[in-house]
């Protein structure tokens, strides 16, 4: 960071007329970095590699297409900022970058096929703030750390660059208050766009990860084709909620005032705007979103919906050491064999899992003909299973079980 600029930061007033010190940030590092040996190319049969190579390939030709199209058209960088979390040590915070026309409204609620067409704006620079403190990365060479280099190659930014999708993954490490605090994007030529911060108490002894698609929200996602209508097509003001589902976490946050939700979802991003505005919307404890990113990764592809789902909740484990989770999604997908493997892999860290079973007609195209269904059986874990079709039979048997964690 320039004198000028340093200057200028720390004259900014924050409380009792304190100077600011820049937040030291750094690139997250997750398990995506890590792909386990059964998702990378090298592990895939000759057929499935070719596949994804096409695939690649034809994202990488409409964004050269697209790109200097929607420049001739007069778009230009824009931040889509999502919702963070941390402690009151760290925080983690998403955005990313795309080309929007000029009078665009940065997370205004659109048609998902509106969203998924977004145009990534590749390796912009983001300038990040958290209720009005700048972050400061920090560059050796090429690569973004913090920590401790040599001094004499250190080069500190009051920006953070995006990656070759738009994405930027942070890790802010600074000391905040419990609660919700406010996060500011800025790129050149746009006003900076606000997103919450939830701030997690660190004696947070329960947290809750729930699923989106049928599980809180009607998406059908066994049908493919209902799936697309809905995610796609459908008006994101009429999306359907699962009865009695915002009453159970409703009361679940009762139960647990400090308990953060996290909502997990096999959607993308490009869709974020829709899931969030529905969850304000039907009344569901706020909370930050964890989706799937549908760019192709360079060593593993698009995630599979099991695979992105086991990464969350180990990167939230991870963030979380001394926390035990509840465990809500459905029968539709993998939810109860992925939350099997889950409670597996952490024994002790998983007080319950709850799965809302879909109905023949949700579960299969066929099903409300021939009671046909496509979900999954409960499997075997030594986590206690709540099933029901909705909210409400979720309740009669889950609460109580929950009450003694109270």
């Amino acid at each position: 960071m320039s004198d000028r600029r340093r200057t200028a930061a720390q004259a900014q007033p924050v409380g009792d007329d304190m100077p600011t010190v820049p937040i030291p940030a750094r690139r997250a590092v997750t398990t995506f970095d890590a792909a386990s040996r059964h998702e990378r190319f090298e592990a895939k049969p000759p057929l499935t590699r070719l596949f994804r190579r096409t695939v690649s390939a034809a994202v990488n030709l409409w964004m050269t297409i697209s790109t200097p199209v929607v420049k001739q058209l007069g778009w230009y960088e824009q931040v889509e900022p999502y919702v963070g979390y941390g402690t009151e040590s760290y925080s983690r915070l998403i955005c990313r970058t795309v080309y929007a026309p000029e009078h665009r409204s940065p997370g205004a609620r659109v048609r998902g096929i509106w969203g998924m067409l977004a145009i990534p704006a590749p390796r912009c620079r983001v300038q990040v703030r958290i209720d009005g403190t700048p972050l400061e990365t920090v560059q050796v060479g090429s690569s973004e750390t913090y920590d401790r280099p040599d001094r004499k190659r250190r080069r500190d930014a009051d920006y953070a660059i995006s990656d070759s999708a738009g994405y930027l993954d942070l890790v802010a490490e600074h000391r905040l208050s419990p609660g919700i605090h406010q996060v500011t994007c800025e790129v050149d030529r746009r006003k900076p766009v606000a997103s919450r911060l939830f701030t997690i108490p660190g004696g947070s002894k329960v947290g809750i990860i729930s699923d989106v698609d049928d599980t809180i929200m009607i998406t059908q996602v066994p049908t493919l084709w209902k799936a697309a209508y809905n995610v796609l097509f459908a008006n994101p003001k009429k999306r359907a909620p699962v009865p009695g589902m915002s009453v159970l976490f409703t009361k679940l946050a009762a139960l647990f005032p400090d308990a953060p939700f996290f909502y997990l979802s096999t959607s993308p991003w490009n869709v974020e705007s829709s899931i969030r505005h529905f969850i304000n919307d039907h009344g569901y404890p706020a909370g930050p979103l964890l989706l799937r990113d549908l760019d192709p990764r360079p060593k593993t592809f698009v995630p599979t919906g099991v695979q992105h789902k086991l990464e969350f909740a180990e990167q939230l484990m991870g963030d979380f050491p001394d926390m035990k989770f509840i465990l809500i999604g459905d029968d539709g997908q993998k939810d109860p064999t992925t939350y099997a493997t889950i409670a597996r892999r952490y024994p002790g860290r998983v007080i319950a899992i709850g799965i809302r079973q879909l109905s023949p007609r949700e579960a299969s195209p066929l099903g409300s003909v021939a009671g046909i269904s496509a979900t999954q059986p409960m499997p075997v874990t030594d986590v206690p299973v709540f099933t029901g079709t909705t909210g409400a039979n979720l309740m009669k048997t889950m609460l109580p079980y929950l009450e003694r964690f109270a």
